[in-house]
């Protein structure tokens, strides 16, 4: 049986709302899409909670991230964080990634969030755990992939 699109849940469409409305300057201009936002049926192999989002009456986006929301949640010692991206002007998908352990299975609420850039201690820690051997993960990829992002 062929999997099809989802409406996004109540929860989902929060979080995303909640990323867009406090993310980059230029993330309010996706606001619009979120009415037309499904999640497809594609799932991490990891486990993840990440979904991909494709906009009513739009293919999918091409593969690419251009992150326009990105947050933190969780302990100071062993932090999460969760990003919404685009790309090609359409909305693709929430990621959620580990800093110091896997990437968690469950989505965050808008209330457990805080600014990426307010939590150096926890950012210092994800790239020591990085550091210290530990095999790069797709949470951890993604992570160092975003922090190189946001240095361009």
């Amino acid at each position: 049986m062929l999997e099809r699109n989802r409406p996004l849940t109540d929860a989902e469409r929060a979080l995303a709302q909640y990323l867009l409305t406090n993310g980059e300057p230029s993330a309010a201009t996706f606001l619009e899409q979120l009415p037309l936002a499904e999640v497809t049926p594609t799932r991490c192999p990891c486990g993840c909670a990440s979904i991909d989002l494709q906009i009513k009456g739009h293919p999918e986006a091409p593969p690419g991230v251009k992150i326009l929301g990105d947050f933190l949640w969780g302990p100071l010692e062993s932090p999460a964080g969760v990003f919404i991206y685009e790309n090609n002007g359409l909305l693709s998908g929430i990621e959620v990634y580990g800093l110091a352990g896997d990437a968690p299975r469950f989505l965050p609420r808008p209330d457990e969030l805080r600014p990426f850039s307010g939590d150096p201690e926890g950012i210092a820690r994800g790239e020591e755990a990085i550091a210290a051997g530990r095999t790069i993960t797709h949470d951890q990829a993604f992570w160092r992939f975003g922090k190189w992002l946001r240095r361009r």
